[in-house]
């Protein structure tokens, strides 16, 4: 008699794009037999993009719950809680596994009441530290060390992020966390570049002998773009470098802040459209077709004060780009320091600083980085090594816990 499938109800923060939603999509479609998926997430914030488009494309349904949002509400949390609950109590899942902060906490807590026999959480990223003050983390610290302990198992998606949650932030035992790095389609980066690079230069009137510098995601705090653009300014002051192109590629809530920076800096940009006129500057705002980014930039950046796995530098290290980024999260675990890309110290500017230029300046070690980066991600984060992965811990959750 055939066994019935184990049921594994899986909860996002939002469905806006990053990488939260690839991981729970490729999850969702391909973890396998016995696994059946069910997948339900909270409403994207106005500034952020739907990515509804990643789950149209795999054939992956989610469900919204739209009470459950970025920012603390406690009347629309209350509610989503319940609606978790009652979706529990219908779908009789043998494994509930969140993904984020915000689902993390409401999931876990509506799955613990509901006596669900495997409760799991999946760390993306951490507000411990550059997100708060001081008593608003020991507050978020003490839900997810409760959490935690009341959960089957924990789940970071790079080496360094388990040492930060295991050991520095002690969440949990280092023994509790599982590490499974995110996994992607990453042949879209690496087919018809240059017909796509061709696509994107033309769009943004980009000539054959300028260096385009990107930078991609959310514009929000954390991303700490002004460092970009200060970056930006120094380069496109100094004699010989004029050249060079920059591009901020994505929208959020300091959209208004980072234009404001670049008025009292007299730093040329424009918004959205492509020029008459070059201008050194360009905010894009969300583009789906990242892929034709990728293939269009030279170089790319990340300057985040906190991070989990960035999946822009993974992106771009597939497009065979090189990288140079801040060295924080799980960065360092995605790019190899002098090989693929550059890392400096988050407070180091003129590092940063000095280590683009160098890129700019020397085409051989951009191509060397970028051919190194290629094959590195390629190997190490595919979806189809994340769904084996995953397939394996479940497999392995279920016969230490049982079905229930």
């Amino acid at each position: 008699m055939e066994q019935e499938p184990i049921r594994v109800l899986r909860i996002i923060n939002r469905f806006n794009l990053g990488g939260p939603t690839y991981n729970v999509a490729y999850l969702t479609k391909y973890v396998g037999a016995p696994f059946q998926t069910r997948l339900i997430g909270g409403k994207k914030d106005e500034s952020e993009a739907s990515s509804e488009f990643i789950l149209e494309k795999l054939n992956v349904k989610g469900e919204l719950i739209s009470e459950m949002r970025r920012s603390i509400n406690p009347l629309q949390d209350v509610i989503a809680y319940r609606s978790i609950r009652k979706i529990i109590r219908e779908y009789k899942p043998h494994i509930v596994h969140t993904h984020a902060a915000k689902a993390g906490t409401l999931g876990r807590l509506a799955a613990l009441h509901e006596d669900v026999p495997i409760v799991l959480h999946t760390f993306h990223g951490h507000v411990f530290h550059s997100y708060f003050g001081k008593l608003k983390t020991s507050f978020f610290k003490a839900i997810e060390r409760y959490l935690a302990a009341k959960g089957q198992g924990i789940i970071c998606i790079s080496d360094q992020q388990k040492y930060e949650i295991g050991t520095e932030h002690k969440i949990c035992p280092p023994d509790k966390i599982q590490v499974i790095p995110l996994g992607f389609d990453l042949e879209r980066f690496q087919v018809n570049q240059e017909a796509k690079r061709r696509s994107f230069r033309e769009r943004y009137g980009l000539r054959n002998h300028e260096i385009a510098i990107g930078i991609v995601g959310r514009l929000v705090p954390i991303k700490n773009h002004p460092m970009f653009l200060r970056a930006a300014r120094s380069i496109l002051q100094e004699k010989g470098l004029q050249h060079c192109r920059f591009f901020i590629i994505g929208d959020g809530e300091t959209k208004d802040e980072l234009i404001e920076w670049c008025d009292e800096h007299q730093l040329r940009y424009r918004w959205k459209e492509a020029p008459d006129e070059e201008y050194p500057v360009c905010f894009t705002s969300w583009i789906k077709e990242v892929d034709d980014v990728y293939a269009g930039l030279d170089i790319v950046c990340l300057t985040s004060l906190n991070e989990g796995t960035p999946v822009s530098l993974i992106e771009a290290q597939s497009a065979a780009r090189p990288v140079i980024s801040t060295q924080v999260g799980g960065v360092e675990d995605i790019v190899l320091n002098g090989k693929s890309g550059w890392l400096c110290a988050v407070d180091d500017e003129v590092e940063f600083e000095r280590k683009l230029k160098e890129l700019i300046q020397s085409p051989s070690t951009c191509e060397a980085f970028g051919e190194t980066g290629r094959k590195e991600v390629t190997k190490r984060y595919h979806y189809e090594r994340l769904a084996s992965d995953m397939h394996a811990y479940y497999s392995s959750l279920i016969d230490q816990f049982g079905r229930g």
